[in-house]
């Protein structure tokens, strides 16, 4: 549970100065709820009665986190607000099921920035269950009918294979859906991410990309991608396409 508290503080001045009128933010778990949730097989659903506590813990983590990425927001005069995803959304299957986006829509609406993360959430199938900041992020560009969906990581974007282990990865600057399955390769035994990886960003990014939203990953630990990303000026990364 290390936060990059210099790249987070960076991103809350970056998305200040992209000045943007109606903006929603969604962050991922991080260092922060995956490995919680990893020791605790919370993704896999409710097994037994001692993973409730895990359920609290993974819960608090992405609330810790959550907290961290709030107040360099509003250091940096954003006005965020944290909506945890856990007070409105149940799942059924580990897909979003039940979900009132009426919170996120009215707090855009009076000048708010609603801070959504990934989260664990009661599931009607499994008991509960985890849902993606990618998941979430793709689903509120739907309902919320937004121009653009971005995706920050810490590469440039999508690439034939991953750019931390080979060195002959190639960006994939355009990636039509229908090819994603076989150029986009797991990051399994990378991270303790469990909710998919560069494959997971991508195949939840396909519902937006089919409802019309732009869909742009980018390298968010470079300096200026984000600026450039939030006000549609060109940037280094992948478009997703249909």
């Amino acid at each position: 549970m290390t936060a990059d508290a210099g790249n987070i503080r960076r991103l809350a001045e970056e998305i200040a100065a992209s000045g943007p009128g109606r903006l929603v933010l969604v962050h991922g778990g991080g260092s922060f709820g995956h490995p919680v949730a990893k020791r605790y097989g919370i993704a896999e659903g409710r097994a037994s009665d001692g993973q409730a506590l895990g359920f609290s813990k993974t819960h608090q983590a992405m609330v810790a986190l959550s907290s961290l990425v709030i107040d360099a927001l509003v250091d940096a005069a954003v006005p965020a607000v944290p909506v945890a995803p856990s007070s409105f959304m149940v799942a059924d299957d580990g897909r979003i099921g039940i979900a009132d986006f009426g919170v996120v829509r009215r707090l855009i609406d009076v000048g708010i920035t609603p801070v959504l993360h990934g989260d664990v959430v009661l599931d009607r199938s499994r008991g509960f269950s985890i849902l993606s900041g990618d998941q979430i992020a793709a689903r509120l560009a739907v309902e919320l009918g937004a121009s653009r969906l971005v995706y920050g990581v810490d590469v440039d974007g999508v690439h034939t294979s991953n750019p931390k282990l080979s060195r002959d990865a190639r960006l994939i600057e355009r990636l039509p859906l229908d090819r994603m399955k076989g150029l986009v390769k797991a990051e399994e035994g990378l991270t303790t991410d469990v909710t998919g990886g560069m494959l997971g960003k991508v195949s939840e990014a396909a519902a937006a990309v089919e409802a019309g939203v732009e869909v742009l990953i980018v390298n968010a630990s470079r300096p200026g991608v984000i600026l450039k990303a939030l006000r549609g000026e060109p940037v280094t990364g992948t478009v997703l396409t249909r």
